[in-house]
């Protein structure tokens, strides 16, 4: 082509073209036209013809000439293009993808479709069968049940709804067949269903669907717990959303039994909170292996959408992250600050994962996959956060404090995801706006404890109002365990707890059923009796919403999970509501109260007072039963109809007193928080408000740390609780070592020290050691720590009865607030010796050593004084009752239902429908003087509640008196204290009025005396 070569060059031909376009301007009316040159001067008219002929001919062969180079320009483009259509046809080209497998490739073009749609929650109703139904499985009718649907009557409003109506219990049955609910009808003949269908006789009895716990480690975090076992964070690294809470969840843990024994069918089992971002978290149900109607014992065969629609994640804020990954100058994050970069720099990986897989995708469709050069880009480990920002990830978030959920919120803004709850929570009641701020169409719910607070500082902020007040700002709260932090067995007495704290009846049903069903993506299965729904049942032997409700049958995908369940011996009572359900919701009280001297209390319908202690004229009460109490200087001073002092008041100026008018009074002595450090920290996990351990010199006194005036305090007081006796501790929570000291946690307000009079009842209450499994990190062993205390105490034998000692004992015996000195008033029979343990074992060793001393000091003195031992703990006393009644040795259970929440603890009895009772009846029955203690200080709350579920699930055991008396005067009578020379006085100064029965759910302080000449009367707001 030796003619192209002429044009080859854009320049060239640009030049030759000059004659159409000025390409330079690009303007078209510039262009100059080419000419041929004039003939010269003087020529022939021949010649200048000849040159107009040889101007023609040249301006002909320029003309071709410039058709030659375009015809040349466009066959190299042609040729050009041909060669490249050609090749990517070619059956023999080499693709870009040549190196790359063809399956492969269309296995990621698969994906792409995967990524790009979104899960949609799956539907129940229309289903023939459970994915989980175990094949062979016979169906079962539950016949006259008293069921709560979790749903409104067709027709209700969303309004009318929210607040409640159209919420009732109905009289039906409920057919379970294929794992399915088939039918919830008001009578279901038993002709008309197969001829195998097993009939349980509910007998009036409530059912509801199954509990969901929303925020549990069972499984990941075993009971007892054990190295070994313990799987719940990763702490490699501070981000790790590619770790998987299945892959350590273990089914043998006995725990998850227990749980389910509380009608907990379904866990959200998450990683812990160590890690900003902790993983993957797995919906289970709680049955498990072939003994509970399950193939195999596998934590796949848990899950409770075998389909996996949905996965969930857990991530967490605030001061576990920092505390655990901050390490100053190595690693991060230190602060609430680096923890947000460190979140938004995930995202951002994740997020440039997902722009590069859909820049992939959208090739691969558009131009097919075998053009590409690579496979889709994939990562492990930003996989799961991508998951999360393409929606397809629930995603459940541990946070606090305002500033960590105002931060969170900013997260989901910026890079555009929703969050399905925040767990523990405990200031979103304080933000409801900032919550409403979050990404996507539904504000997250508050995954809450009922009243879990103090014990850190991120809790010391929070309100047991909390699930009420978030509810009338249009928002979900939802009641979870975090298991084992509480024990998830009593879930639903959290949600209980609420409903007595103004949380609306049907919302705290709700809060441990359908609102976290929905919050799963598993709301149109789960959390509702409805036909369509997962066969997961509860029938309970009291409403679900009351203290001490126990599950009589547990069904998982319409199987029975207890063979031979124990059922409770108790008094047959309908439901609350719904007559009930509006007037049972508690308002909240005023945060501080009015302080009165002269109170008199109308409409006290029962009176837990000792009549002996009354010695003022009493009157007959009126035709309903009610009865008037005059106080008058802080004191009681007539019960009854009171006509004479009433009279006397009358003639006053009527703001000289305060009249309190009750319809359902009661009145009862105060409690006693014993076994935890109220009054010796204000909040548990920070150093600089706590006492402190003391593992170098471990014996100390109480006394010399008590600080008051805090929220603890003043909590406890509000709640009844005006007395504590608090020990030091040795290491952790629960250990003790040195002399407690018995004090009152009201007193004047926040202002009170322990150098108020009659603040400090007992300067040294009784002398505390701890032999359970904490006890090693001291003294090596259990056998060398009950070694050096029986060798301590035989000391103290012989020092009292004047035997020589060693002389480095001689110093110490001088001193009067000595270990040695504490000592010797054990053995005098002075001072109580209170041990912490929990194992029979252990116990069995206190008992040998107790015998022991006895004897010597008997031998010693020829006296019968023996010392005074009370356990505290005793999670495994039952096994040693008897022995416990003849040594006359008393038990302060704390916690007093145990969960086998450590090894020592392994053989507690967690109750029915499990075990055949509890610690407290066998130990109550057996003639042990028994007392409840605070194996944690929020339960302050909670004490008479506690009481309440001891009398209640008892079976007639103890009595409602007594039942109060284990979280009051029973503490006195095993420690020998007298409780309080006021209690013996002519009339009465400490005691706690209640509207409602202090045993039961939704009862409210109305009046406290702590005998300090006043009374503390609380009022409460009917609108928060």
């Amino acid at each position: 082509m030796p003619a192209c070569k002429a044009h080859s060059s854009w320049d060239e031909l640009h030049v030759s073209n000059q004659t159409t376009m000025d390409y330079h301007t690009g303007d078209a009316e510039k262009a100059i036209p080419w000419t041929a040159p004039p003939p010269a001067a003087g020529s022939s008219p021949a010649a200048a013809m000849r040159l107009r002929m040889r101007a023609f001919a040249k301006d002909r062969f320029a003309k071709r000439v410039k058709l030659v180079g375009l015809a040349c320009l466009v066959f190299i483009v042609y040729a050009q293009w041909t060669q490249i259509t050609s090749s990517s046809s070619s059956s023999t080209a080499v693709l870009p993808s040549a190196h790359l497998s063809a399956e492969k490739l269309q296995e990621d073009l698969q994906v792409c479709a995967k990524l790009r749609s979104k899960p949609t929650d799956p539907i129940g109703l229309g289903r023939e069968r459970n994915a989980r139904y175990i094949d062979g499985h016979r169906p079962t009718l539950i016949k006259n049940a008293t069921v709560w649907v979790g749903e409104p009557k067709a027709g209700t409003s969303p309004q009318d709804a929210r607040k409640g109506k159209g919420y009732e219990w109905i009289t039906a049955d409920v057919l379970l067949e294929h794992g399915l609910i088939k039918k919830v009808e008001r009578s279901i003949s038993k002709t008309s269903v197969s001829a195998d269908t097993l009939v349980f006789d509910a007998q009036g009895r409530q059912l509801t669907t199954g509990i969901i716990d929303m925020h549990s480690h069972g499984g990941v975090d075993n009971q007892p717990q054990l190295w070994g076992f313990e799987d719940t964070n990763e702490m490699s690294s501070d981000i790790t959303p590619y770790v998987r809470s299945i892959d350590g969840l273990d089914p043998n843990d006995y725990q998850l039994q227990v749980i389910k024994s509380g009608g907990v069918t379904t866990s959200l089992v998450l990683p812990g909170s160590g890690n900003n971002i902790g993983g993957e978290a797995f919906v289970i149900k709680h049955a498990i292996g072939k003994a509970d109607g399950r193939n195999e014992t596998s934590a796949t065969d848990m899950l409770a959408d075998p389909e996996r629609t949905w996965r969930y994640i857990k991530m967490a804020c605030g001061e576990n992250p920092k505390r655990v990954y901050g390490k100053i100058g190595e690693h991060g994050p230190v602060s609430r600050l680096g923890e947000s970069w460190v979140f938004r720099h995930a995202f951002e990986q994740a997020a440039r994962l997902v722009q590069e897989q859909d820049d992939w995708c959208s090739v691969a469709e558009a131009r097919g996959v075998e053009q590409q050069s690579t496979y889709l880009p994939q990562d492990l480990e930003w996989e799961t956060l991508g998951a999360v920002l393409r929606g397809h990830v629930h995603v459940n978030t541990h946070c606090y404090t305002i500033p960590d959920l105002e931060a969170f919120v900013d997260h989901t803004n910026e890079f555009k995801f929703p969050i399905r709850a925040f767990h523990h929570a405990h200031q979103t009641f304080l933000v409801p706006e900032i919550l409403k701020r979050a990404w996507g169409d539904t504000p997250p719910a508050s995954a809450l404890f009922a009243d879990n607070m103090f014990y850190k500082a991120e809790a010391s902020v929070g309100s047991e109002y909390a699930g009420r007040i978030l509810y009338e700002a249009g928002l979900t709260p939802i009641y979870v365990s975090d298991n084992p932090v509480l024990n998830a067995q009593h879930v639903v007495f959290e949600a209980a707890k609420a409903f007595g704290y103004g949380l609306p009846y049907h919302a705290a049903l709700a809060s441990v059923t359908t609102a976290p069903a929905e919050r799963l993506g598993l709301g149109e299965r789960l959390g509702k009796v409805k036909p369509g729904y997962d066969a997961d049942i509860v029938v309970w032997d009291s409403d679900p919403m009351s203290v001490g409700a126990t599950p009589v049958q547990v069904w998982i995908d319409g199987t029975a999970q207890f063979e031979d369940a124990f059922e409770l011996d108790k008094s047959r009572s309908g439901p609350i509501g719904p007559e009930n359900i509006a007037a049972a919701a508690a308002p909240a009280t005023a945060e501080e109260p009015t302080v009165a001297r002269d109170v008199v209390f109308y409409g006290v319908r029962k009176s837990f007072l000792d009549d002996s202690e009354h010695h003022h004229q009493t009157a007959a009460s009126d035709d309903k039963g009610d009865v008037v109490v005059v106080v008058r200087d802080g004191k009681i001073t007539c019960t009854g109809t009171c006509e004479a002092e009433l009279s006397a008041l009358t003639k006053q100026d009527s703001s000289s007193y305060t009249t309190v008018r009750l319809s359902n009074g009661h009145i009862t002595r105060p409690f006693t928080a014993f076994g935890a450090a109220i009054g010796l920290n204000a909040i548990d996990a920070e150093k600089d408000t706590d006492n402190g351990g003391s593992p170098e010199t471990p014996f100390s006194r109480a006394v010399d740390g008590l600080a008051l005036g805090s929220d603890k305090l003043r909590v406890a007081h509000r709640y009844g609780v005006t007395r504590a006796i608090s020990a030091p501790r040795y290491d952790g929570l629960g250990t003790h070592q040195g002399t407690s000291v018995g004090f009152r946690t009201g007193g004047t307000g926040r202002d009170t020290t322990a150098a108020e009079p009659g603040v400090v009842f007992a300067e040294d209450a009784a002398v505390h050691y701890t032999l359970d499994h904490e006890a090693k990190s001291g003294s090596k062993s259990i056998s060398n720590a009950v070694g050096a205390l029986r060798r301590k105490l035989l000391e103290a034998v012989a020092a009292k009865a004047g035997k020589a000692k060693k002389d480095d004992d001689k110093e110490s015996s001088e001193d009067p607030f000595s270990e040695a000195a504490y000592l010797q008033k054990v053995v005098a029979g002075d001072l109580a010796l209170a041990v912490t343990v929990h194992s029979a074992d252990g116990i069995a060793s206190l008992l040998r050593l107790k015998k022991t001393v006895d004897e010597a000091i008997a031998k010693s003195s020829r006296t019968t004084t023996k010392i005074r031992l009370a356990i505290i703990g005793g999670a495994e006393a039952h096994l040693v009752a008897s022995h416990l009644a003849a040594a006359d040795v008393g038990v302060v259970l704390a916690p007093l239902n145990s969960y086998r929440s450590t090894w020592d603890q392994r053989r507690a009895l967690v109750g029915a429908p499990l075990n055949n009772g509890t610690a407290v009846e066998r130990l109550v029955a057996a003639g042990v003087t028994t007392a409840v203690g605070l194996e944690e200080d929020w339960l302050v709350r909670d004490m008479a509640l506690l009481a309440g579920i001891a009398s209640r699930n008892s079976g007639g055991v103890i009595s409602e008196k007594a039942a109060l008396e284990l979280v009051g005067g029973n503490v006195y009578k095993m420690l020998g204290l007298d409780g309080g020379k006021e209690q013996q006085q002519e009339s009465v100064s400490e005691f706690v009025v209640f509207e409602g029965s202090p045993l039961e759910v939704g009862s409210r302080v109305r009046a406290v005396a702590a005998g300090l000449g006043k009374v503390d009367v609380y009022e409460y707001e009917e609108e928060l």
